[in-house]
């Protein structure tokens, strides 16, 4: 089965430029001149004049809540809102119950994958004080990577005893993904707002418990770790101007031992927000300064910030309208992140080039995923069609999230997705999902 977007214009590996390209099952079977390749050639037409074809985004940050949280959300009903956003591979995280701590709890996830998901996927092996063994059996040619939580996670996976973690940071050759925040500052900070206001703390003091210092204390020394057995160190989410400083846009990303992730929320909301959006904007680290929020954007473009993601991390709304102590931080984004993003490049911040740099060829690269993230012939055909001029608005009859929110609802967004081709299969089109496609788990060139 051949398809062929023709007249479409690509933006791929820093070039924008009138193309077709030609899909035959699985790859990417040609990219030419636009107008070059014949009609005939193909069993299935898309007409891509005057819209935009992108490599599909790999978001290498998810929770999809799946084993033993699916009240929140679950693999196919996230990674179905995924693929409607232009998203078309993810790496989900082992903070679900059970945690993924064994080399057979984390296969039990990937059968889950298998039956379930309409993206391509990986998971994220988790870290404890006492899994070192169990690390060490992984086959990283077929996982993502290791996570560390250095701050507040479900279950136990938080690792706080530092024998324990230097011996992962010397033993583990493989990417380390790393949340970092420091737990015992955190407890500080709120013992003293809880001393002002009780149980009732305003949300607005979310960032002032989880401040910078909370976030480069942790940051810092897991960049000190790194740099002291050479690790393969990827730092998560960042939040705060002042943990820029230990990063570098001096060498090729080939060559970087120490990576860096921005985040959706942390790209488009700041402290501000809390007053109209309350817990819906609660994540770990905390949205902060205005400030931040523009030192983080400047990091992207300038690249000391390899790569974007979503966090994607649903509750229910019932969760969410709790009191702030009972509260959990996270929320919902990946059927929106590449919209965002794309009004982002309206309000002139991030260049088309950029974004798909850091959403899908940065991300490729950074994990070594095997013929993903880039639209290059003989690579498997994930991508994503984008109208820049179809303005929308979020409403919740639109959301596709399991716990039926967005903290963009009345968001009215300039660009659209059309369509989202995984592997080939054209799983979404204006508005609808084919929900009978499935995935490929992801491999990787180590």
């Amino acid at each position: 089965m051949k398809t062929l977007i023709y007249n479409v214009t690509v933006v791929n590996e820093n070039i924008i430029a009138l193309r077709d390209v030609l899909i035959e099952n699985d790859y990417i079977l040609a990219i030419e001149e636009a107008n070059s390749i014949s009609l005939e050639s193909a069993d299935n037409l898309v007409d891509g004049t005057g819209l935009h074809l992108l490599p599909g985004l790999i978001d290498d940050q998810v929770h999809f809540r799946e084993p033993g949280l699916t009240h929140k959300g679950d693999i196919f009903s996230e990674s179905r809102a995924a693929v409607a956003g232009g998203i078309t591979s993810f790496m989900e995280m082992p903070n679900t119950n059970p945690p993924a701590l064994t080399v057979e709890l984390l296969e039990d996830k990937y059968k889950i994958g298998a039956e379930k998901s309409l993206a391509n996927y990986s998971f994220f092996m988790g870290t404890s004080n006492t899994n070192l063994d169990e690390i060490l059996k992984i086959d990283y040619s077929q996982v993502c990577g290791l996570k560390i939580f250095m701050g507040s996670s479900t279950g136990n996976l938080a690792v706080d005893d530092k024998a324990a973690l230097e011996r992962v940071f010397e033993k583990v050759k493989t990417l380390i993904a790393v949340h970092c925040e420091d737990d015992p500052k955190v407890k500080i900070n709120l013992e003293k707002f809880k001393a002002q206001y009780g149980e009732d703390i305003p949300v607005a003091c979310h960032p002032l418990i989880r401040d910078e210092d909370v976030c480069y204390t942790s940051s810092s020394y897991a960049v000190s770790l790194a740099r002291k057995y050479n690790t393969r160190l990827h730092i998560l989410h960042i939040s705060t101007a002042k943990e820029l400083s230990l990063f570098r846009n001096d060498i090729p990303l080939s060559e970087k031992r120490i990576t860096a992730e921005a985040c959706i929320h942390h790209l488009w909301f700041c402290d501000e927000d809390y007053e109209s959006l309350g817990n819906k904007i609660k994540w770990n680290p905390a949205v902060k300064k205005s400030s931040d929020r523009a030192a983080i954007r400047q990091a992207v473009i300038d690249d000391r910030i390899d790569v974007i993601a979503t966090d994607h991390a649903p509750h229910t709304i019932e969760e969410k309208s709790k009191q702030y102590s009972g509260a959990p931080s996270g929320g919902p984004l990946v059927q929106h992140a590449l919209v965002a993003l794309l009004e982002m490049h309206h309000k002139g911040i991030f260049s088309l080039e950029k974004i798909v740099q850091k959403a899908a060829h940065n991300v490729a690269d950074m994990f070594s995923i095997n013929k993903r993230g880039y639209i290059r012939k003989d690579y498997f055909a994930d991508l994503v069609l984008v109208s820049l001029n179809d303005p929308w608005t979020v409403e919740k009859e639109n959301i596709l999230y399991h716990c039926g929110w967005s903290p963009f609802e009345g968001t009215t967004f300039t660009s659209k997705v059309i369509s989202t081709w995984v592997n080939g299969q054209r799983v979404y089109h204006d508005g609808a999902v084919d929900s009978s496609k499935r995935g490929m788990r992801m491999s990787f060139n180590r």
